[in-house]
């Protein structure tokens, strides 16, 4: 196993993550084939989604580097800057969008879990939310239920490393996104529930 320290990491912001889109679609597609996700991905989407990231002046990437290859990844953005439906249940609630950086996705190969790696990229994110003035972070996670047939046995949640880090969900706060699953032959609506801190 590499340790951390090998590792190289690298901030991109904005235009800057254009260089870089390729290793992370594949990234995110490699990583997120995994329970819970299931995600059967496909690089053109990939390539589509991550522009919100690029054309974005407050958008975010910190990635992980062994050698030349992407080994973990992860992104935040203003809320201003996201789609409208991810917007939507902010507004529902009642918080000002400008107060939110949402935090995209956090992915690191297995090889490279357990050596700090996931803590680094949430301080790297919330330090950059801060600089943005915002104080809120907020991210979202798929539901799935404790009896998933695709649930490894020895599947562990992140919900204790969140709430470790000071995030609480809010279950009142959901969206449907749709991505093709693994064994789907159509895409279909999957739940996902929003988690927040104050920074």
């Amino acid at each position: 196993m590499t340790a951390a320290r090998s590792l190289k990491f690298q901030a991109y912001r904005g235009s800057e993550i254009a260089a870089v889109l390729e290793p992370l679609g594949e990234l995110r597609i490699a990583v997120f084939r995994a329970f819970p996700y299931l995600y059967e991905g496909d690089l053109a989407y990939e390539m589509d989604y991550l522009q919100t990231y690029v054309g974005s002046p407050g958008g975010f990437l910190y990635t992980a580097w062994d050698d030349s290859e992407l080994v973990g990844a992860t992104t935040c953005l203003p809320l201003t800057d996201e789609t409208a439906e991810v917007q939507q249940p902010f507004l529902e609630a009642g918080i000002v969008l400008k107060d939110v950086c949402y935090f995209g996705e956090s992915i690191l190969l297995p090889a490279y879990r357990g050596l700090g790696i996931g803590h680094r990229f949430f301080d790297a994110r919330e330090a950059h939310a801060r600089s943005l003035g915002c104080v809120w972070a907020s991210f979202c996670a798929v539901d799935r239920p404790a009896d998933h047939p695709a649930r490894p046995a020895d599947y562990r949640p992140l919900d204790g490393f969140w709430l470790q880090r000071g995030y609480e969900r809010k279950p009142e706060m959901q969206s449907q996104f749709t991505w093709r699953e693994i064994g789907e032959a159509e895409a279909s609506p999957k739940t996902l529930t929003y988690w927040m801190k104050a920074l």
